[in-house]
């Protein structure tokens, strides 16, 4: 197992976005600064009942110590 990418041994992997079946608008308004603006930087979880950063790797999936990149 890679310690280093929580075991992710692939690019295919499931990441936080409007596709998701569990994803929606951020619950809160202007939590991250957008207002109603489509540049927000939060994604309400259904699934986990929180607000998740969009596009990182799932946090359903992975948990806290999600994929990371390795330059």
């Amino acid at each position: 197992m890679d310690k280093d990418n929580a075991g992710v041994k692939t690019s295919k992997i499931k990441f936080c976005d409007l596709r998701c079946e569990f994803a929606d608008f951020p619950k809160e308004e202007a939590i991250d600064g957008s207002a109603s603006c489509r540049t927000f930087l939060a994604l309400w979880c259904k699934k986990l009942e929180k607000h998740v950063t969009k596009n990182a790797p799932c946090e359903a999936e992975f948990g806290a110590r999600r994929p990371k990149a390795s330059f």
